[in-house]
């Protein structure tokens, strides 16, 4: 019997063990932090071995593979060994796709990842398939494929992800954009986190089809140095394409395998230029898995959005509040800027994955009236910043930094959450801090 050890008992580690238990694999479950008493009690009902707040090497040395959860990385010294004893360490993304023969859609990116799997899933869903969506998002890829038959399966995939892949190979695979991030992870050089993005293409071949946004430059330049062996699908809201989707004067027009669908830009239910560019995308993988041109129009008026993603809260006293938690890079804090017509308080900081604020600062000068810093090192915003926005509030918990964004507004504005930052520092993740704004503006 082979043994899988999984490092990591959090939501893809027990669902790679709930598989590789089905699948007949010696499963042990091992993660340095404490494994949270939900997860351990699903692994108690399937009898599976496990240890927390600890690695015992004797018990994950003897593995014939192992799958480590996105968020360890491949520098400590444990998953160093690993690979220097030569045991595979592969993803769940890896390891699930194994065993199911569904239709893939694997959708990665710098921004836009969760919306656009969102509308794909939603578009293919109300289109009557048997779809599942999973992944970065929602429940563990893993256990879907153990507990049910899916035909599709549209998955968020983080570069993290794929770092871990083999094989993986995706029907349709989608690079919403590229932008700095995760730079920490990547060496601090920009083309290693490139190179994983792309790593979702790796496995295709000429049957299979690549959607991208062929106005990102870092993408176009990649393609013309590594070319790809699957089809290329570009969408654009500059130039008209050949295949793919382009924006002509207010229409939405796609052209692909024959099939053509046009639509007014006005009937989407998401606002910003951005999001006409994820419905573009998540409405060709439909398109490319066969769903009806009615349907895709249809659906795309009735998609309410993800939550921490631009999400309205509450007005008061005439001021709005805007929960865009998601925003964990900078590129998604400029849509977020752009996007809003009214004077900002914006509320930003976190842990910085090596941010370079530059490119915010035209929408700054234009849009924010105050910062209210929210992180445990508020340095690199107040030195970005300092020159252009007079009133700069360092805040140290989420209650205060809404308790000041309260003060400090006036009627007419709007009070944006949109950290540009990872939330570790203060948070559990982006939801935790998403959950805390929303929260603390219902306690005001």
């Amino acid at each position: 019997m082979d043994r899988l050890v999984i490092l990591g008992g959090g939501e893809s580690g027990v669902g790679t063990a709930i598989l590789g238990q089905k699948k007949g694999f010696e499963v042990f479950v091992s993660d340095k932090g404490e494994i949270k008493p939900a997860y351990i009690k699903v692994l108690e009902h399937f009898e599976i071995e496990w240890e927390s707040a600890q690695h015992t090497e004797a018990k994950i040395f003897n593995a014939d593979v192992v799958m480590k959860s996105p968020g360890i990385p491949d520098k400590i010294p444990l998953v160093e060994k690993l690979m220097a004893k030569g045991i595979p360490v592969i993803s769940e993304i890896e390891f699930a796709s194994k065993y199911t023969d569904a239709t893939i859609v694997g959708i990665t990116g710098s921004n836009g990842k969760t919306t656009t799997t969102t509308l794909a899933y939603h578009i293919m869903k109300e289109g009557g398939l048997n779809v599942a969506v999973a992944g970065n998002i929602g429940d563990s890829y893993a256990k879907m494929v153990a507990e049910r038959e899916y035909d599709v399966y549209t998955l968020e995939i983080s570069s993290f992800q794929l770092d871990g892949i083999v094989d993986f190979k995706p029907h349709v695979a989608m690079i919403t954009n590229i932008t700095p991030d995760h730079l920490d992870r990547y060496d601090y050089k920009f083309e290693n986190y490139i190179a994983s993005k792309f790593r979702i293409a790796m496995n295709q071949d000429e049957n299979d089809y690549l959607i991208y946004d062929a106005d990102d430059k870092v993408i176009q330049n990649w393609l013309k140095e590594h070319p790809v062996q699957s089809k290329l699908v570009p969408f654009s809201l500059k130039e008209k394409q050949k295949e793919g989707a382009w924006l002509e004067n207010e229409t939405i027009k796609m052209n692909i395998e024959n099939k053509t669908l046009e639509m007014n830009r006005d009937i989407l239910a998401l606002e910003g230029q951005h999001n006409v560019k994820n419905t573009m995308a998540a409405s060709l993988a439909a398109l490319l898995v066969n769903v009806r041109k009615e349907t895709i129009r249809q659906s795309i008026q009735t998609f309410q959005g993800v939550p921490h993603r631009l999400e309205k809260v509450l007005k008061i006293n005439h001021v709005e509040y805007i929960n865009d938690s998601k925003a964990t890079n900078v590129n998604a804090t400029y849509y977020a800027l752009d996007g809003i017509k009214k004077p900002i308080v914006w509320i930003v900081g976190g842990v910085d994955k090596g941010n370079d604020y530059k490119e915010l600062m035209p929408m700054v000068r234009e849009k924010v009236k105050a910062i209210v810093c929210l992180g445990m090192d508020n340095s690199k915003i107040k030195e970005a910043f300092g020159n252009v926005i007079d009133l700069i509030v360092e805040t140290y918990s989420m209650e205060e930094a809404v308790k000041v964004a309260y003060k400090i507004s006036e009627r007419g504005d709007s009070v944006l959450l949109s950290p540009a930052c990872a939330s570790f520092d203060l948070f559990e993740n982006y939801e935790d801090r998403g959950n805390q704004f929303k929260r603390a503006i219902k306690n005001l």
